[in-house]
C-alpha cells in the first residue's frame, strides 16, 4: 500500500455536543516528535501540533451531532463520522500529492493504495483497506495525528457552546460527565446539546 491512513474520534463519552473523528495522511518528512495520543498532550501542545498537521498533512475531519448520536447511538455515530472524515481527506489527497510531488500508480484507485488503521475495536465502513487496533492512538503518527485534530475541532465547539450556554460550563468540562454538570442538568433540565439516550 502506498499510503498510511489514521482515524481516530473524539467526544464518545461526553453528555452533551458532537463526536468528531479524524483522518490523516502524513507525508514523509512530518515532524512525528509533535505527536502524541491527544489525551497525553497538554492544550497548547495539541493546538500546534493541530497547526501543523493542517498545513502538512492530507486530513479530514468528520462531524456528527448530539441529534444523529440519539437517532444511531454513540459507536454508530463515531464511525459515520470516521466516513465522512475519510471522504473529505479523499477529496483533497489528488491535490496534495501533486502539491508534494508524491507520485502514486494512476492505474489503481486512491481506495486501492490506501491502508487506514484506526483505534478502537471498531472499523468504519471506508472503501480502502482498514483495520483496528486497541491503542492505536498511542503507537502510530498517523492515528495520533488523527485524535489530534478531531480532539482540538471538538473543544473549539464546545467553547462555543458555552457562549450560548453559559450555565452549563462547557468551556470547562467540553460535555464530559463531570459532577458539575450533572448537577446543573439536574438543576436546570437539559441543554439544548444534550444526548438525550445517555444516562445522566
Amino acid at each position: 500500500m502506498a499510503f498510511i491512513c489514521g482515524f481516530d474520534e473524539a467526544g464518545r463519552g461526553p453528555l452533551a455536543g458532537p463526536v468528531t473523528a479524524g483522518c490523516v495522511i502524513l507525508p514523509i518528512d512530518f515532524p512525528v516528535e509533535l505527536l502524541n495520543d491527544s489525551k497525553k498532550l497538554t492544550e497548547k501542545k495539541r493546538e500546534a501540533a493541530e497547526k501543523i498537521i493542517m498545513e502538512k498533512a492530507c486530513w479530514g475531519i468528520g462531524i456528527v451531532d448530539h441529534e444523529t448520536i440519539d437517532q444511531m447511538n454513540i459507536l454508530q455515530a463515531s464511525m459515520y463520522a470516521m466516513k465522512i472524515a475519510y471522504q473529505v481527506m479523499k477529496d483533497k489527497l489528488p491535490e496534495w500529492l501533486k502539491q508534494n510531488k508524491i507520485q502514486y500508480d494512476e492505474t489503481l484507485s486512491l481506495d486501492q493504495q490506501i491502508s487506514a488503521i484506526t483505534d478502537g475495536t471498531s472499523c468504519p465502513k471506508v472503501p480502502c483497506e482498514v483495520r483496528c487496533e486497541p491503542k492505536a492512538d498511542g503507537k502510530y503518527p498517523e492515528v495520533m495525528a488523527a485524535s489530534i485534530i478531531a480532539k482540538v475541532e471538538r473543544d473549539k465547539m464546545m467553547v462555543e457552546f458555552d457562549k450560548l450556554y453559559p450555565e452549563y460550563g462547557y468551556a470547562k468540562h467540553k460535555g464530559y460527565p463531570t459532577p458539575a454538570h450533572k448537577e446543573i442538568c439536574r438543576k436546570i433540565g437539559p441543554s439544548p446539546i444534550q444526548r438525550m439516550s445517555f444516562k445522566y
